[in-house]
């Protein structure tokens, strides 16, 4: 056999859906977190979306 059929093909983690869906819940937090009161959108907001980011951003970090 040679390279060409024994070679996998790898996506670009923008390709995945998982990424791709992480993303998006990310961006859904983010626009319900700045609709809370500001009490909580200041301290425990800035936490959920920090959080929220984690995910698309740790998949985006492996090689």
């Amino acid at each position: 056999m040679n390279q060409e059929t024994t070679a996998k093909t790898y996506l670009d983690v923008e390709d995945l859906q998982v990424y791709q869906k992480l993303c998006q819940l990310h961006l859904e937090i983010c626009d319900l977190s700045h609709a809370w009161p500001a009490e909580e959108r200041y301290e425990l907001g800035s936490q959920i979306r920090r959080s929220s980011n984690s995910s698309p951003a740790q998949l985006d970090a492996f090689p």
